[in-house]
């Protein structure tokens, strides 16, 4: 891309950019997972200790805990286990004592893993609940007694529905992605043939009014079904909806009629006149050769990525730049 180009990624940011944070999803995973192990630990420790001198108390524990819980606004239990992974009291929950766990063996949970040598506290990975069926997280700390010996732990579910979040949302990479698909289809594909579709024969309608939409009418994303003649958009006006256009719609400019003139995205990294040629180069895939061609396609002008199926059921996600630079030829080659 042109650095001196207006259009360029990094002369137009986002009005959003403080919401969106500059990290991958993994990132944002861990940056979350760090955010919630700070907010429990201490009260966690704070807790164990409390317990230290009453472990052999069944009652007593259970009434710290209960009291305990009404701290701990996000939990959803609190449970006790001996040295051996046991648990000697009821889920302790905000709805009063539960026994449904009592005398259960938690020793090879994930959540308790880890624990060995000095480690003390834990934060589990994210987990579906065996009752609940939801995304749950555990926090176990252990308990030690005054000469330092192992008495027990404590443990502490979440979940994820109540947990506080710290994250904004991340930005998703832009790099080329390809990823196969259906191993069935890729074994037969010089066994079938490209099918000529309605929308093949009047590609020269079609892709002008696509590209008249995503310019002049508000629509920032855009995906051409070709092998059955119909298109899906989304609207700025109206992003949580998408709208089907089937053939007649896509050959009739008329359809322009029914979407208001907007102006072009201030948010939008594709440069307004290279939308035609993205969809000029889905002409090119899809007629170049007849046994691997292009099923679908799709533009997004606000993230600037192209994404394709193609027939041997390989998807491909790519910035539309690094697209338009590449040739047939690299298509052709990294398909199979």
């Amino acid at each position: 891309m042109n650095e001196g180009c207006a259009w360029s990624l990094k002369d137009r940011a986002a009005p959003e950019e403080n919401f969106l944070t500059q990290i991958d999803l993994k990132s944002a995973v861990r940056q979350q997972r760090e955010s919630l192990k700070a907010l429990f630990a201490q009260p966690l420790f704070d807790l164990a200790q409390e317990c230290a001198a009453i472990m052999d108390d069944r009652a007593a524990v259970e009434a710290l805990l209960s009291a305990a819980l009404k701290s701990l606004g996000t939990c959803k239990h609190l449970f006790a286990l001996d040295t051996g992974g046991h648990q000697f009291v009821d889920n302790i929950t905000r709805k009063g004592p539960n026994p449904a766990h009592f005398g259960r063996n938690r020793l090879d949970r994930p959540y308790m893993q880890g624990l060995g040598g000095d480690v003390d506290f834990a934060l589990s990975e994210a987990y579906i609940s065996r009752n609940a069926k939801r995304p749950m997280l555990t926090a176990v700390q252990v308990v030690r007694g005054a000469d330092g010996a192992r008495l027990g732990y404590i443990g502490a579910d979440f979940d994820l529905r109540e947990l506080p979040g710290t994250q904004g949302i991340y930005t998703e990479s832009q790099d080329w992605r390809q990823i196969k698909g259906d191993p069935a289809i890729r074994g037969g594909l010089f066994a079938q043939h490209r099918a000529q579709s309605l929308m093949d024969d009047r590609l020269d309608d079609v892709l002008p009014l696509m590209a008249e939409l995503m310019a002049e009418h508000g629509v920032f994303h855009g995906k051409l079904h070709f092998s059955s003649s119909r298109a899906t958009i989304w609207l700025m006006d109206d992003p949580y909806v998408y709208r089907i256009l089937n053939f007649d719609d896509l050959i009739d400019p008329d359809t322009c009629l029914a979407y208001p003139r907007r102006p072009y995205s201030e948010r939008a990294i594709v440069p307004p006149d290279e939308v035609s040629a993205v969809f000029e180069m889905f002409r090119e895939l899809r007629f170049a050769d007849e046994n691997i061609y292009l099923r679908a396609g799709s533009l997004n002008v606000i993230n600037g990525m192209v994404a394709m199926n193609f027939s041997c059921d390989g998807s491909h996600y790519i910035r539309y730049d690094e697209f338009l630079a590449n040739g047939l030829q690299f298509w052709f080659g990294k398909l199979l």
